[in-house]
This record gives structure tokens, sequence and C-alpha cells, in this order.
């Protein structure tokens, strides 16, 4: 490794330790199951009946509505059970049949105790009504439709829910049938009130990666920012979906047509045991879709997964966090696709990402053998830059000039083992932000590993260690074993160039990358184990391809062919500007050596030898003494 090859590798670790730290086959549908109703009551509890004067002085004309009795029913598909209740006629809870906690329990991406759905409303004369306050009467249309209907003010407040076969979206649409006269002509306001429970093994990623998301009718996308801080974000434009981001899972709403606000706010509570984060999103509804049988929605409770989410709606996939800019095109463009290609062959997904690995470094071998050859280069021209050095042991600027004309007249680029590096960066930014976020890894076991969407635990500690935590991920470790052997080869193939600090630099980075990827997802450090021990085989491949005796017939080749040749483009520019420079500096020099004898004229007497005005006087006897 030379040294701007590891001036390229520690530019690379710098930049991603600042990224880290800022930024089967299918099976048969089973038979839809009829909608189930029983009525439902808090255990323990005995209902009591509300003061119907009080209904009638708070809800006026939709009093009649608010009293009743609670009954949950339920629809169901292969992919969702989903429990609404009468009381508001709404979404209690959804429980995803194919999924399960890191704990192993059925995962309940909401439920009545963590989640509430609710729209609010203002009527003619000024009262505010929840749906939540009134009572719905259930009526089943089918094995996957549910009709709630209340009967208010001479109209009707009804809601329509359909759950496909094999989907995660729920069809979902509100009328307020002859109640123009009765509702305000103002928005109505839906709230989704969301706390969330951790079902990922590794609660402060769970926490971070749970954010509410929302997509613009002008086709903006916001994505709110991964932390554990209060945030609030306010939009006073048209909206058309809202999605809160349980990690490797979404709910979501969206709008056939557009909601005309949103508020979005996230709290975060460290002492509390029970739920990682709390989720709230206001939405604003136009009367007029309602009143004119419009207002049609879709709800989406399901995974996390790229290629289902970019069939919802779109803008839907900016969920699934692919990193920003370049990166969120390497894993959309190049590595989705090649690993959706190679699940449709293999069974493991430790056997996919080693797949995975060998056809990215294939891809990019020719950068690999470039660098090396680089490398090679500079190894054989290390005796004229020593040459350089020692002729010009006090001349930097010199000892520049005169390595750029050897390089120049060598045919040898100084960038030449860095760039082709630097080129690979987006792959190595595209995988941390991939693995950590892909739900095909989750809980899908390999070797030792449970879980290659998180760290594996092999080691345990009985105790913590500050940036380590009370765990080691044996992947980790083998990765950081493997990249200093890499680094160790390396170096004993060009010792001369890794010398001093940088040679300490070079092994201190392995380790701390072992600190910073100690809690990372299995798949990514399975991933750079892989990588380094490909890379390891082509070092070895590529050696036989590059022999240093034919690499100095190639240089001195390229000598005899530049020896007259001018330096052009970028090489001419920067050979002029440190010409320029050395000439600064030699004016520089004879400037203040010109000035020192006029600030010693006062005392020429008592000059000693050797200083101010009595080099430059005739003063014989003083030489003479000298000599």
């Amino acid at each position: 490794m030379d040294r701007n090859s590891a001036i390229g590798i520690f530019l690379m670790a710098a930049l991603l330790l600042l990224y880290l730290q800022f930024a089967p086959k299918p099976k048969p549908e089973p038979a839809p199951q009829p909608a189930k109703t029983a009525a439902a009551a808090a255990p323990g509890t005995t209902p009591v009946a509300p003061d119907s004067a009080a209904l009638a002085q708070q809800l006026g004309a939709f009093a009649g509505a608010a009293q009743g009795t609670a009954q949950t029913t339920q629809l169901q598909n292969e992919n969702l059970t989903i429990t609404f209740s009468s009381k508001g006629g709404r979404v209690e809870a959804v429980r995803l049949n194919k999924y399960k906690t890191y704990r192993g329990q059925p995962l309940d991406l909401l439920d009545a105790q963590s989640a509430q759905l609710d729209t609010r409303f203002r009527t003619t004369d000024g009262r505010q009504i929840k749906l939540s306050d009134l009572y719905f009467r259930p009526e089943p249309q089918g094995s996957n439709t549910l009709r709630f209907v209340a009967d208010v003010a001479g109209g009707q407040i009804e809601q329509l829910y359909t759950l496909p076969a094999n989907s995660f979206e729920l069809s979902y649409n509100l009328r307020f049938n002859n109640l123009s006269n009765t509702l305000a002509q103002e928005p109505l306001t839906f709230t989704f009130f969301d706390r969330v429970r951790q079902t990922e093994k590794m609660a402060k990623q769970n926490r971070n990666h749970t954010t509410i998301n929302h997509y613009l009718v002008s086709g903006d996308f916001a994505m709110a920012e991964a932390s554990e801080k209060p945030e609030e974000v306010k939009v006073a434009e048209p909206l058309k979906w809202a999605a809160h981001k349980h990690d490797f899972f979404v709910a979501g709403i969206i709008a056939d047509k557009e909601f005309t606000t949103g508020q979005f706010n996230s709290t975060v509570d460290l002492n509390d045991t029970t739920f990682i984060k709390t989720l709230s999103t206001t939405l604003t509804i136009p009367a007029a879709d309602v009143l004119g049988g419009k207002g049609q929605f879709r709800f989406y409770f399901g995974p996390n997964s790229y290629s289902i989410l970019k069939e919802v709606t779109p803008g839907f996939d900016r969920n699934v966090y692919l990193g920003w800019g370049l990166f969120r095109w390497v894993n959309q463009f190049v590595i989705l696709p090649v690993f959706h290609v190679l699940e449709k062959f293999v069974s493991s997904y430790g056997i996919i990402i080693a797949l995975l690995v060998v056809l990215i470094k294939l891809v990019t071998w020719p950068l690999t053998y470039k660098t090396y050859e680089s490398q090679a280069k500079m190894k054989v021209l290390k005796p004229e830059l020593d040459a350089i050095k020692e002729k010009y042991p006090d001349d930097a600027m010199k000892q520049q000039q005169e390595t750029m004309k050897l390089h120049q007249s060598m045919g040898v680029s100084p960038l030449g083992g860095c760039i082709p590096t630097l080129l690979t960066i987006p792959i190595l930014f595209a995988m941390f932000q991939f693995f950590p976020n892909a739900i095909e890894l989750r809980q899908e076991h390999f070797l030792w590993a449970n879980d290659l969407s998180t760290y594996d635990d092999l080691i345990k500690l009985p105790f913590t260690l500050p940036f380590l935590g009370n765990h080691i991920s044996l992947f980790t470790l083998l990765m950081t074993i493997s990249t200093l052997a890499m680094t160790y080869q390396s170096n004993q193939a060009n010792p001369a160039a890794m010398q001093g600090p940088m040679k300490f630099y070079s092994y201190l980075m392995p380790l701390i990358f072992f600190f910073v990827l100690n809690d990372f997802a299995a798949g990514l450090t399975w991933y750079y184990l892989v990588s380094n021990l490909v890379t390891l085989g082509q070092q070895a491949i590529t050696r036989r391809f590059v022999d240093d005796t034919k690499v100095r017939a190639k240089l001195e080749a390229n000598k005899i062919k530049n020896k007259d040749k001018k330096p052009s483009g970028f090489g001419a520019r920067l050979a002029d500007a440190m010409k320029a420079a050395q000439e600064k500096e030699a004016q520089a020099r004879q400037g203040g050596g010109a000035s020192r004898p006029a600030a010693d004229d006062t005392d020429d007497t008592d000059s000693e030898p050797g200083t101010g005005a009595s080099d430059i006087s005739p003063k014989r006897p003083r030489k003479t003494r000298r000599s």
C-alpha cells in the first residue's frame, strides 16, 4: 500500500465515521373468513350509563348516537387481522399474521392500549364532535367489507372498510349523508396517536428508526430525522400521505384526493420501558369531500419492504431508508435488483450476501487492478524518490517539483492508486444503509447469527464496556482480524511506503471500526468479512500478473517516449503554480537578506562575525582572525 492509497483509505474512513454520526415459495391463499362480531367490555368494569342531559348539552343533535355498548368486529386475510370498535367505528388493533416480535410473540402493529385513530369535526352551532364520542352500528357486507353507520341529526355518518384478499391495504370511505346543514364548512381533523412498542432486539436502533414520514401533493418527500429528541413539523400545503414507520413496519394513511394540512410530532421518554417512542399525526380533510362522497382513503398496515411499498402509491417506497443522493440510487438500482434476483435461486440470505460480495468484487476488479498496478509503480520508483529527498533534504518545494517531473517523465499519476479506491465509496456507503434497513434480513438465521438485521451476540460479557456494550459480535471480530491481516500484507509488500505514524494509523483504523460496528447488523459485518477474504484472494491473483521487472521496463519506455514532451493540462498548471511559489519564496529570502544590514547600520562597530553589517563590511582583521 503506497502513501497515496493509504491517504485515500484514511479519507474514506473519516468520511464513513462522519456519515455514521450524522445520517420462498408462495403459499396457497386461505379462504376468506367472515367478519366476526363480539361484544367488548373491559374486564372487571361495569358500564356506566352516561347522563343524557349532559350528552345533549355537549353533543347537541348528535347526542342520540352517544349511548350504546362497544362491540369489536374483525376483518381478516392472509396478512392482516384488523379489529374494529363500534365506538367510533374505527380501527382499534392491527396484527401482522406472518410476523413475530424478536421475542417470538405475535406482532401487533397497533393495539387498543397503544394507538388511537379518530376524526373530529365542528358543527354549525359550534360544537366539537369526535367520531369516538359516537356508537356506530356494524353491518358486515360479505367476508371482506364492514360498514359502520350512525344515525345523527336527521342524517347519517357512514364508514366503509374493505380488506382485499392477500393485501396489506385497507380501503376506507368516510361519508356524511344529508348533513350539509349540520356540518360546518371547515376541514375535519383526522388524528393518529401511536405509542410504539419495541419489536426488535436493539431498542436504540428500533427507536431511532421509528419516525413519521409524509409526502406532499407537489411530489416533495419529507422524512423525519432519526433521533431521540422531540420533533414537531407543521405542513401548510396539501399532502398525499403520512406514515408512521416502526423500523421494519409501517402504518400509514393515503388520501385518494388530498389532505389540506398536517402536523407531526414525536416524543421520547427514555425512562419508559413499555413504549420506545410516541408518534402523533394530525391531518385535515376538506368538508366538501366527506359531504360529496369523495372522502376516500387507504390505510397501509404492513412490512417496510421496498418491493411492496413501491406498488402502494407514488413516493411510499421512500419509507425504506436507503441512504441519500447517490447512495440511494446505488441501493435502489443496483443492490436491490441483484439481491432480489439472487433470492429466487438461493434460500439462505447469508449465502446471498456472500454471492453479492463476489459479484460486486468482479465488477470492481478493474479498479482494484489499477490500484495495485499504481502501487507497484510507486514501489519501483522508490529508489529515485529517495534520491530526490537526499539531494534536496531541506527544500520541500524542490522535492515536490523534482518528484512531479519524475512522475511525468515515467508516465505515473500519484493519484492512480487513490482515485480507483475512492470510486468504490458509493457502494461502501450504500451497504451501510442497506443492511440495517432491509426487512428481508429480519429474523433470518445464518451460522451463529439468529437475526442478520441486528448484531450477533454469540460472545456475551458479564459487564458493560464503554463504546462496546455487553457483547462482542463475532462477525465484527472476524472482520477486524481479516482487515488487520490485509493491512499487514500490504505493509509487508511495500514496507518503505508505510512508516512511522502512517503505519500506526493503518493498524489503528480497523480497531476503531471494531468498536463502531459491534452494534451493527450482522449482515453488514458478514458482508465486510467476506469482502476482505475475497480482496485477499484478488491481491494474491493480481500479484501473478503484476511483475516489478515488467513494470520497470514499462516506466523506462515511458521515460524515453516522454523525453521531449511538455506537461499539459492540470500537470502544467500545477507545475507553473509550484514554480511561481518557488520564485516568490526566493524573492522573499532575498528581501529579508537585504533588510537585515540596514537594520544593523546603527551598531556597525560592535557587530559580531557572521551577523548584520559586519558580514558585508571590509573588516579585514576580523576575517583574518576568523581564518
